[in-house]
């Protein structure tokens, strides 16, 4: 396994999930630049560890605690590719699945910055059940 695969995979059990939000500087840059796309429209958001972290508890208040599960993983050199599903937990009055997939680009043994997709409208069409 790659260096920067396994990586991502760490940077996912710990800082995406939640876990660990304590270690996110040892994962990302000052900035990290966030290329997102959302109804077709592209934008990037630059977010600093501190906010990043914060990003993830908005999404463990919106959704409870949750899974990650990934489902690909490809590492071309400082890219790393994953797909994932994204679980609430049992707590969590109606449970979501969300689907999402990024490329991450580690540079200097961090995160610096990453191209996300994520199945909002799946999410959207859940949360109305």
């Amino acid at each position: 396994m790659s260096s920067h695969k396994k990586f991502v995979i760490d940077f996912f059990h710990q800082i995406r999930s939640g876990q660990a939000l304590e270690h996110v500087e040892h994962f990302l840059h000052d900035i990290v630049i966030a290329h997102q796309v959302q109804s077709e429209h592209e934008y990037s958001v630059e977010r600093t560890p501190e906010e990043y972290a914060q990003h993830v508890l908005e999404m463990k208040q919106e959704y409870g605690n949750f899974s990650l599960e990934i489902q690909q993983i490809i590492a071309e050199e400082e890219k790393v590719y994953v797909c994932w599903k994204q679980t609430s937990d049992a707590q969590h009055p109606k449970k979501i699945v969300e689907i999402a997939s990024a490329v991450y680009l580690i540079r200097n043994g961090k995160i610096s910055e990453y191209w996300i997709q994520v199945d909002r409208k799946g999410v959207e069409l859940q949360s109305e059940v």
